[in-house]
């Protein structure tokens, strides 16, 4: 992420000293495909120190975003400058990125405290049917 965020910032720094919009590369990644990009490139970015199912953490998982898309870092710095030259439409799709990414966080959130709830009920339950046998049991010792 801070590469990332390094690389943002220089681009954005460079852009702004100036208005010109650079000519579009030839293999220019779509505006939808790389906003699409730009999605899990920051969700494999913030998951890096995040333990996977394997007990993993510290694993670079851009190699995986490039292979999705079937691109390369240069191609994906080619067209991330080209946008970035464009500052509006680049706000506009950091804007949509960062909507969408939100909307996944809502929705994660709600099946994660469905299950918590559900862990929870099961637990009170299991704990409320022991209170009960233990009460059983201490009445029959008498």
């Amino acid at each position: 992420m801070k590469k990332i965020s390094y690389l943002l910032l220089f681009v954005f720094l460079v852009s702004c000293t100036s208005n010109t919009i650079f000519k579009k590369p030839e293999d220019l990644i779509p505006k939808d495909t790389m906003m699409l990009l730009i999605e899990d490139m920051m969700i494999a970015s913030s998951s890096k120190f995040v333990k996977n199912k394997n007990n993993e953490s510290k694993i670079n998982y851009m190699s995986f975003v490039y292979d999705k898309y079937k691109i390369d870092s240069s191609r994906f710095k080619r067209s991330n400058f080209y946008y970035i030259s464009e500052i509006d439409l680049y706000g506009e799709m950091i804007d949509d990125v960062k909507k969408r990414l939100e909307e996944k966080k809502s929705f994660y959130k709600k099946i994660s405290d469905k299950k918590d709830s559900i862990t929870n009920d099961s637990i009170l339950k299991s704990n409320k049917i022991l209170l009960k046998v233990d009460s059983i049991k201490g009445l029959k010792k008498k």
